[in-house]
């Protein structure tokens, strides 16, 4: 079995990270790390760099966990997404991290984390930072 972790490079993906880690070295499992770039999204990077990566596996690695990074890209749907990997690798839990966003916030931009945690086919553990 699997854990699916959600990574963005900020500190909602590290807590992710950790509590995902544990999480999978708790269970026995694997971990893949999802790091999803929207397609034509603008602003603030999201993608990481091959750096990051060997970071990661070495995280896991010093948690005694065997782990994948993957780079999937989305367009509009990530909860789809996840919802693919966690079908194409039999994962039993998605890990996400939560950052504190106003109520107006969360009205007028959507929530990425709310549509997972409501569409999401397995249980999801959120972390924050």
């Amino acid at each position: 079995m699997t854990i699916l972790i959600g990574y963005l490079p900020a500190p909602e993906g590290e807590a992710a990270l950790r509590a995902g880690f544990a999480e999978a070295k708790l269970r026995s499992s694997n971990a893949v790390v999802i790091n999803s770039q929207r397609r034509g999204a603008s602003g603030t990077p999201t993608e990481i760099d091959q750096d990051v990566i060997d970071r990661i596996v070495a995280l896991g690695k010093d948690s005694d966990v065997e782990v994948e990074v993957l780079q999937p890209d989305h367009e509009d749907d990530l909860p789809g997404t996840l919802n693919d990997l966690v079908e194409e690798h039999e994962a039993q839990l998605i890990v996400i991290g939560l950052r504190k966003r106003s109520a107006i916030g969360k009205f007028i931009l959507g929530s990425q984390a709310q549509r997972i945690l409501l569409e999401a086919e397995v249980p999801v553990l959120t972390a924050k930072a």
